[in-house]
């Protein structure tokens, strides 16, 4: 799991973070998504494959809600108690074929605000609370996404959504971006078990990160998720990359 961004507004724009962090002037304005699929291109799951993970998601989601239930009441208690704000809320992030989708968080920062301006959380950011370092660091900031497996806008494993603002931007500078969402999006992924997780601040970054998605999708089995989501508890405990 991770937490790809903040959420104050007030972010770099799309021109400037191209410009600084090597990806240079989109010459191509048409959306990536509807572009063709070159030659090996990551394809979609079929419809066997789709509801054996589903089936699995409701399963292994549903369960950990019931047992995580007075974890979260106490996360949401401790973030009551050190700072102002509700503990819960929701930020739009693009999930399968590009859909939105309300994902739900436990509040790590001052600030709540949703919208088209949606900027990363780097080190040392100063509108992350206490309690918020400590679930940044461990991602149980992101435990309520189990809410959206449960609804499913998600899926347990699966690429990590990003910020709508960072999707369009990353989409008009990275060749095959948009075929990370030809599988629901994820709690945890390939990539983040990978060490491809945190800010996102250089074009090799999301290279990188979009290069493992597409490896997972091409490679997609219910043995590999299963893997995954064992790792990612170990990724939890560690913390690295974590913001």
């Amino acid at each position: 799991m991770e937490d790809m961004s903040g959420t104050a507004a007030g972010a770099y724009d799309d021109d400037s973070f191209g410009a600084a962090h090597g990806f240079g002037a989109a010459q191509d304005t048409e959306p990536a998504r509807n572009r063709p699929a070159p030659h090996g291109a990551a394809p979609a799951l079929s419809p066997e494959a789709r509801a054996a993970k589903r089936a699995f998601d409701l399963v292994v989601a549903g369960a950990a809600l019931l047992a995580l239930t007075p974890l979260m009441a106490a996360i949401a208690l401790a973030i009551r108690l050190d700072s102002p704000g509700a503990p819960l809320f929701r930020q739009t992030r693009g999930g399968l074929g590009g859909r939105t989708f309300g994902m739900f968080k436990f509040r790590t920062m001052y600030r709540t605000e949703d919208g088209p301006e949606v900027e990363q959380a780097l080190p040392g950011d100063g509108r992350i609370t206490r309690v918020g370092a400590f679930l940044r660091r461990t991602s149980l900031d992101e435990l309520p996404q189990l809410l959206n497996v449960l609804r499913g806008e998600m899926s347990l494993v699966g690429p990590r959504p990003h910020a709508l603002k960072h999707d369009r931007m990353f989409a008009a500078h990275v060749e095959d971006y948009a075929l990370r969402q030809q599988v629901a999006a994820g709690m945890t992924g390939w990539a983040q078990v990978q060490g491809a997780r945190g800010p996102t601040q250089t074009v090799e970054q999301i290279r990188r990160r979009v290069e493992l998605d597409l490896w997972y999708v091409r490679n997609w089995s219910l043995a590999l998720d299963v893997s995954i989501l064992l790792r990612t508890t170990a990724v939890m405990i560690q913390g690295h990359n974590a913001i």
